[in-house]
């Protein structure tokens, strides 16, 4: 009986995580459109890369924007992807289907806690535009609602 008192948390928590990773994987791609458009054009031999040149240069944040952008768009892509085998498990809710779901969520949590500290560091330099700083709460707080469901998930009673 309290395994299936877990299970509409677990839902609610999977529609919610999938929305907000779907926003992150939108603000990423916008990003990564943006870095790759107007990213450091060298042309001609004489032309040299500045002193501080990173391959990872995103004009509308600072230092910790790249890393940060790459690290959502992988946490936004696992974590999207992890709810196939959630919305399974929360169709059969059986301790057969739960390694699978705790799993992936636990993978896609993990690259999302990443990508969080990286938008810690983003947040520390400060400089960054309105989508960013959007995208760098949706991280933080699916760090916690991934870790929440994963606790939900495992509302599974195994048979006796």
């Amino acid at each position: 009986m309290a395994g299936e008192q877990m299970k509409p948390v677990a839902s609610l928590l999977l529609v919610l995580n999938f929305c907000m990773y779907v926003i992150v994987l939108g603000i990423g791609g916008w990003a990564m459109n943006r870095a790759i458009d107007h990213g450091f054009e060298i042309a001609g031999p004489d032309l040299k890369l500045p002193a501080h040149f990173s391959p990872i240069y995103f004009p509308m944040g600072n230092a910790a924007t790249g890393f940060f952008v790459v690290f959502a768009l992988l946490a936004g892509v696992v974590g999207a992807a992890s709810t196939i085998s959630g919305l399974s498990h929360i169709r059969s809710w059986t301790a057969g289907s739960l390694p699978a779901a705790a799993a992936a969520a636990t993978i896609a949590w993990t690259l999302t806690v990443l990508a969080m500290g990286f938008a810690w560091k983003e947040i520390e330099l400060h400089v960054r535009n309105a989508r960013l700083r959007t995208m760098e709460a949706f991280l933080i707080i699916l760090s916690v609602t991934q870790l929440l469901y994963i606790a939900a998930v495992h509302g599974v009673r195994r048979p006796a």
